[in-house]
């Protein structure tokens, strides 16, 4: 069976532990990415399984229509909207997950508290350029002494989600000495409340009292375009907010807008409407947002666990055996 591995931005596949998995087969491995259906369907027509790490590459009904080869697709962690499981039934593609793992987001997610809480980046890139001491945050429209930064103890960090994610952002504040604030569904929120913590009132107090505010929600109908201008202008103008979740959350232009603004003074960022983003996208060029390519689960352990699964699931697959099959119809589809 010829093996398709997609988007491999940093050819770190094959020098993995668990690539020896696939030695057998014949697996082509792609470092770069396309976008469109057509040069996707020429990448992909001779495939009879495609690999897909996380939801770099879409994979519409279109797509799938073009691909006749195809018999299984394996997603490193969990199946998402990304891939029209639907039409893969139907064309009798079975999808096959695996599972994802909470730590190496949320330590993302607490470097970049840290570093944009004390102008790190900043004043690293200044060092760089000769200015001693200089984080460079000095406009006029920002609050006195922003470009010093400050400590996290005694700050409120508000946590939007109590996922796992959120559970682990959540207990690290607590680690640093900061008041820690949930919102989310109700049952996150009676989770947070049996661990100990302050849930907010409102979702109006919850903006309006962050020193920190991070988003750990999931990415659907229901939550796409969640968070909006009016929320973002009600943080202060010395507030920091971070999202490693999904940028789809935040309502089109609202966080460019409100950055601008001044409310919040400060942005850190590891996602993108679209990835990778074009070259001089305006949050890249606002001195108050950090950003990061999306690199939550981009390290070494993510990365064995997550292809060792998807690459067991591949061999169990092509060794009739299939396992972790989220649409178990297609397995009863004649193609």
């Amino acid at each position: 069976m010829n093996i398709v591995i997609l988007d491999d931005y940093q050819d770190a596949v094959r020098k993995l532990h668990c690539a020896s998995k696939l030695d057998a087969y014949a697996a082509k491995v792609y470092t770069n990415t396309v976008k469109g259906i057509g040069q996707l369907s020429v990448r992909l027509k001779d495939a009879d399984v495609i690999v897909l790490i996380r939801e770099r590459s879409q994979i519409s009904r279109q797509l799938i229509e073009k691909l006749p080869k195809l018999k299984l697709i394996s997603q490193t962690g969990r199946v998402s909207s990304h891939i029209d499981v639907a039409a893969c039934t139907e064309r009798g593609v079975a999808v096959a997950e695996g599972s994802g793992s909470p730590q190496a987001p949320a330590e993302l997610t607490w470097a970049l508290i840290m570093s944009a809480m004390r102008r790190l980046p900043q004043y690293i890139s200044n060092l760089k350029h000769g200015a001693w001491q200089q984080s460079g945050l000095k406009s006029a429209s920002m609050p006195p002494n922003f470009g010093l930064g400050s400590v996290l103890k005694g700050k409120t960090l508000c946590v939007w989600g109590y996922g796992r994610i959120g559970q682990l952002v959540a207990r690290y504040g607590q680690a640093f000495g900061m008041q820690v604030v949930i919102w989310g569904r109700e049952a996150s929120c009676a989770k947070a409340r049996s661990d100990g913590f302050q849930v907010a009132q409102s979702r109006q107090e919850f903006f309006a009292m962050a020193d920190v505010l991070s988003v750990h929600l999931r990415l659907n109908d229901e939550t796409t375009g969640l968070i909006t201008l009016e929320d973002l202008s009600r943080m202060k103008p010395t507030s920091l907010f971070v999202n490693t979740s999904r940028a789809e959350l935040v309502e089109p232009d609202a966080l460019l807008a409100a950055l601008n603004r001044g409310r919040p003074g400060l942005a850190a960022i590891d996602v993108f409407e679209s990835e990778p983003p074009l070259q001089g996208h305006a949050l890249l060029r606002l001195e108050n947002c950090i950003c990061t390519p999306h690199i939550g689960y981009v390290e070494q352990e993510s990365y064995e666990m997550y292809f060792g699964q998807a690459f067991d699931n591949v061999v169990s697959f092509i060794k009739g055996n299939p396992t972790n099959i989220v649409n178990p119809g297609a397995l009863q589809v004649r193609r």
